[in-house]
């Protein structure tokens, strides 16, 4: 796995985050490159203000630090941390971090945008940058050949402006756009829906997987939420809006929950749920993290989990595996892990692995996802 990025005389070194010693993916892309090699063509002025969007693990916020004021926001608690650290093992000068749901700043020269996999993101940050930018502030996004469709063209002309586009390098477009349309009506950041069957009201900020409607899997593993009186604590890890938690709560009117996310905006999307559906009362904590890094051992009786199968573009099983191993850590003896997949992942194996066959058992299965529970013995 290559860890240097060698563009103009200069060299970073580069890591994912979290480091994995058998790490098979490197930590930036040819998109990334595609806007250094841009930028040095077009010899901006030192010290301009540059906005960074959706930098995955800081390749691009590294590199330009070094010679502009770098601000970068990002929905992802994992960008942050890797953004920094890889700041940090490079000696770069500091940069502003910003979630993307904070204010953007005023004076900003240019925008790198990463055009983010959500359309709803995309469509609400570039709402957000034709209300924030001057008309004489360019965008530059990018993204693979591939998914830059004359649709998504479509969307930077309503919302921002005049739009071009580069040809394609290394399986990699760029798109340039001004912010000098006549200001649309702002997109809001909420998306409200009830889940059908229940007396749940969910809403939704822009990048919560799974936004608009509720997800097959989680439709699935809803009516299989236990009502137990023993329960006092449950974490729901990979939150996303909270309905998990938002149905524990209330059949178990007496738990404690804890929703852990690494979006910031699955995060607050969490947050506002519980409390609108469960009250101010509520015993609640929200919090972004790297799965359940700094929490203590054995200290609770249930986690539920939805696992994703990607990380930024790329698709990955790493995730599913650190959460079964953060779960295992943080139960109590004779704890519980319920988790829910496709067919064809195999958690299975993994959970038996990691508890046990005999503390393994499949909880309900249809044609497309298997709900899993193992116990901590």
């Amino acid at each position: 796995m290559k860890t240097e990025l060698a563009l103009h005389d200069r060299t970073l070194t580069l890591h994912r985050y979290p480091i994995r010693s058998n790490e098979t993916l490197q930590a930036w892309d040819a998109g990334d490159e595609y806007l250094i090699n841009h930028l040095a063509e077009q010899h901006l002025p030192a010290g301009r203000h540059i906005l960074i969007l959706n930098d995955s693990f800081g390749a691009l916020s590294c590199w330009f630090s070094h010679q502009y004021r770098v601000t970068m926001m990002s929905d992802s608690f994992i960008a942050h941390q890797a953004t920094t650290r890889n700041l940090e093992q490079n000696h770069c000068p500091a940069v502003t971090l910003l979630r993307t749901f904070d204010a953007i700043p005023e004076d900003v020269d240019l925008v790198l945008m990463q055009i983010p996999r959500n359309n709803r993101h995309l469509v609400w940050q570039l709402s957000q940058l034709r209300q924030h930018l001057s008309a004489d502030c360019p965008v530059i996004a990018v993204n693979k050949a591939k998914e830059i469709h004359s649709s998504t063209l479509k969307l930077f002309e309503k919302y921002l402006g005049h739009t071009t586009t580069s040809l394609a390098w290394k399986k990699h477009r760029l798109v340039f756009s001004q912010p000098d349309s006549l200001p649309s009506d702002v997109v809001s950041s909420d998306t409200r829906w009830h889940v059908d069957g229940t007396s749940i009201e969910l809403n939704n900020l822009p990048n919560v997987y799974s936004g608009e409607s509720l997800d097959q899997g989680t439709r699935f593993l809803l009516p299989h939420l236990p009502s137990d009186t023993t329960l006092n604590h449950v974490i729901d890890l990979g939150c996303g809006n909270g309905v998990l938690s938002v149905r524990m709560g209330q059949l178990n009117p007496q738990v404690n929950i804890t929703c852990v996310d690494e979006s910031f905006m699955a995060v607050e999307s969490a947050r506002q749920n519980l409390v609108t559906n469960l009250g101010q009362e509520r015993n609640i904590a929200c919090i972004a993290n790297n799965c359940l890094d700094g929490f203590e051992a054995a200290h609770t009786d249930m986690v539920v989990c939805n696992p994703p199968f990607h990380q930024q573009q790329a698709i990955t099983d790493h995730i599913a595996w650190q959460m079964f191993c953060d779960s295992k850590h943080v139960l109590r003896k004779g704890g519980k892990l319920l988790v829910i997949g496709n067919r064809h992942l195999g958690y299975d194996v993994k959970l038996t692995r990691l508890f046990g066959r005999s503390q393994v058992k499949t909880v309900a299965s249809n044609q497309k996802f298997v709900i899993l529970q193992a116990i901590k013995q």
